[in-house]
């Protein structure tokens, strides 16, 4: 209830859709740096063995997986995951890409999606900021490519392909998933972590 969200579009032509999230509490950047690196596989919650993914988001999320890792097994700039989720519960917007990693680290985390494997439509920007009690987290989704050629196409793309309710529903989306960190992320890091945790 926090979030602060908006839209514009970008000087050079991009959407972009925003979110300042309320305070993180009690989850810091080295928690969610890891986690993104961590996203397969399954966890204890609430007393069940569940879907380390589905936890994030119950309703929205299908299925992530490393599509490519890098050379020595680890997640970062250079290797690739594969998203499937439904933004707002709703079968339209179904998200099924392969998104390039180009940055991951305790300040934050881009990638960008691939539609047909190959089409960059989109951009995932998210800065982690550790503050008192917590981290500062806010996420950018950009719609477009740079250059004339989408300029031209953008109200094509905005009618078609995502419009503002898309935008919205990429929002809600995302601010029930961040809102979700607290509830699992900082016991989940402590119990795969301990080495870490106990010098934290």
């Amino acid at each position: 209830s926090g979030a602060k969200t908006g839209s514009r579009v970008l000087p050079d032509g991009r959407i972009q859709y925003w979110i300042e999230h309320d305070l993180l509490r009690g989850v810091t950047p080295d928690m969610l740096a890891w986690w993104f690196q961590h996203l397969e596989g399954d966890i204890q919650y609430q007393g069940k063995t569940l879907n380390r993914y589905r936890v994030w988001h119950p309703e929205d999320h299908v299925h992530v997986s490393y599509e490519r890792r890098l050379p020595d097994g680890s997640v970062g700039p250079g290797a690739a995951i594969r998203i499937v989720e439904y933004l707002g519960r709703n079968r339209k917007y179904l998200v099924n890409v392969v998104s390039p990693i180009e940055k991951l680290d305790v300040t934050g985390f881009i990638h960008n999606p691939r539609v047909f494997g190959w089409l960059p439509l989109a951009r995932m920007e998210y800065e982690f900021n550790a503050v008192p009690g917590g981290t500062a987290y806010r996420n950018s989704l950009i719609i477009g490519w740079r250059g004339f050629s989408f300029r031209l196409l953008r109200p094509l793309v905005q009618r078609f392909i995502f419009d503002d309710r898309h935008g919205a529903a990429w929002i809600k989306h995302n601010i029930e998933e961040v809102g979700q960190f607290e509830a699992f992320l900082p016991e989940l890091y402590a119990a795969e972590n301990p080495k870490q945790s106990k010098v934290a």
